[in-house]
């Protein structure tokens, strides 16, 4: 459990780093601001709300139901798999909305547009931190 744990961390780490440098990348390589088009904002838009909404849904129905189950068996290897990819898809879920941010600001987009989506994907990955699950006395 501690080496997947720490190997959590370690995914979690890389991925708020990437974020970062999603932010300079776009800063540093992208077009000048000249709006992005308002169709694709409004798509991006979109999806990245059905995006938060899966995040809970698997963050719900994988991490949470295998946190549990490994609360009364910590040996359980199928829910600590399942504990694993939870937080591995909802990772890569947080890190898609940066990329959305990404995306736009190379369409011309404002900083102050691609910020929401970088800081969003950013705070998300930072709030669901891996946390050992509590074992429950037998």
């Amino acid at each position: 459990m501690t080496k997947i744990l720490k190997t959590l961390r370690l995914l979690q780490l890389a991925f708020l780093v990437s974020i970062l440098l999603y932010a300079v990348l776009g800063e540093a390589v992208g077009p000048r601001s000249r709006g992005a088009d308002p169709g694709l904002s409004y798509i991006f838009s979109m999806v990245a709300v059905g995006i938060v909404g899966t995040i809970f849904v698997v963050r719900r129905t994988l991490v949470l139901q295998a946190a549990a189950s490994l609360a009364v068996r910590p040996e359980d290897s199928l829910s600590l798999n399942h504990w694993r990819t939870g937080h591995i898809a909802t990772y890569v879920l947080c890190e898609s909305l940066a990329l959305f941010g990404l995306v736009l600001r190379f369409h011309g987009s404002p900083l102050q547009q691609s910020a929401l989506y970088y800081i969003g994907g950013f705070v998300l990955i930072a709030f669901f931190a891996p946390r050992a699950p509590k074992v429950l006395p037998s």
